[in-house]
């Protein structure tokens, strides 16, 4: 289970190999100085609900992985996220597509 440090102040937990597709796609977007929102499901252990971040170049971000080993990535899953990650409504973690 690896963590998403978002300003210091606010750590999720995503599985590693979910964790691994999302930086990718962050990274991309901040790295062309886009600004969006970046919404998830809370665990159900944590209390449940949803949670919502502003991400923006001017804020620092953090992953911390499990595993030492990157997860295999799948390119249509990046692409669906990144897809959600353009919307209105911002990233959020969709379903990963079979690769094909």
């Amino acid at each position: 289970m690896g963590k998403l440090i978002y300003d210091s102040s606010l750590t999720a937990d995503f599985d590693d190999r979910v964790l691994a597709h999302i930086q990718l796609v962050i990274g991309t977007k901040l790295r062309r100085g886009e600004s969006f929102y970046f919404s998830w499901r809370d665990d159900p252990l944590a209390g449940g609900g949803r949670s919502t971040i502003w991400l923006h170049p001017s804020i620092p971000l953090a992953y911390k992985y499990f595993g030492s080993r990157l997860p295999a990535l799948n390119r249509e899953w990046i692409e669906a996220l990144s897809l959600s990650a353009n919307s209105s409504a911002g990233l959020q973690i969709v379903p990963e597509p079979i690769a094909t």
